[in-house]
């Protein structure tokens, strides 16, 4: 029984860590439609300065409510964002007009957030380093064509290791890891999911809370 309850003590102040705003000032979520209903106000009201949501994935794949994410985002007095999930088989033409024609050309959008992960089930046979480094470079050049202002990459860990596109693509990264701050991409982030477990008001699960180096 002990156990049993130091180890929920544990999994609650887990959900409820954040970082310290002293050493990490702005601080939001990332969301996507599987976070079900979401109250905006109150999100702002739990210390969220800014909200990334999920706009693409992949060649077809979009949230049919992401436009109206945004509008309310903005209307509970936050910055929005969006991320796009980047499929490793698909096509960067493909993938980069899904994205186009889902997120607007507005000014004050956050610069669009890029996802990379290895997916066996999407992506059964991963392209090579040369051929995902091409791919990407053409995905990312139509998207920040579109959007006016260089994207971010959001690579896993797995990803890093792999292809290590921090390495090879110059642009800024978000990076993801439970409770510590990561080093996998061997030079700074620019933002992190520190938690993926978050308890946030205003969203019913587990939320994905995000900090901004300053």
């Amino acid at each position: 029984m002990l156990l049993l309850a130091a180890g929920g003590a544990l999994w609650w102040q887990a959900r409820a860590w954040r970082p310290e705003r002293a050493r990490f000032p702005v601080q939001g979520v990332w969301v996507d439609q599987h976070d079900g209903a979401i109250d905006w106000r109150m999100i702002k009201a739990d210390g969220a300065d800014f909200v990334y949501l999920t706009a693409s994935e992949g060649p077809d794949r979009r949230d049919p409510s992401f436009g109206e994410g945004i509008d309310a985002v903005r209307a509970a007095g936050m910055q929005a964002g969006a991320v796009h999930v980047y499929d490793l088989c698909a096509p960067a033409d493909a993938q980069a007009a899904n994205f186009v024609t889902t997120v607007p050309r507005e000014k004050d959008l956050l610069p669009p957030a890029i996802m990379l992960d290895i997916d066996s089930r999407s992506c059964p046979d991963a392209p090579g380093e040369a051929a995902l480094q091409s791919e990407l470079t053409t995905f990312l050049n139509q998207v920040e064509k579109h959007v006016g202002k260089a994207a971010i990459l959001m690579p896993t860990r797995s990803i890093e290791t792999r292809y290590h596109l921090a390495a090879v693509l110059d642009r800024n990264l978000w990076l993801v890891q439970d409770y510590l701050a990561p080093g996998y991409a061997g030079r700074p982030f620019v933002m992190w999911t520190a938690s993926r477990r978050a308890r946030v008001r205003g969203i019913e699960g587990p939320a994905r809370w995000v900090v901004v180096e300053p």
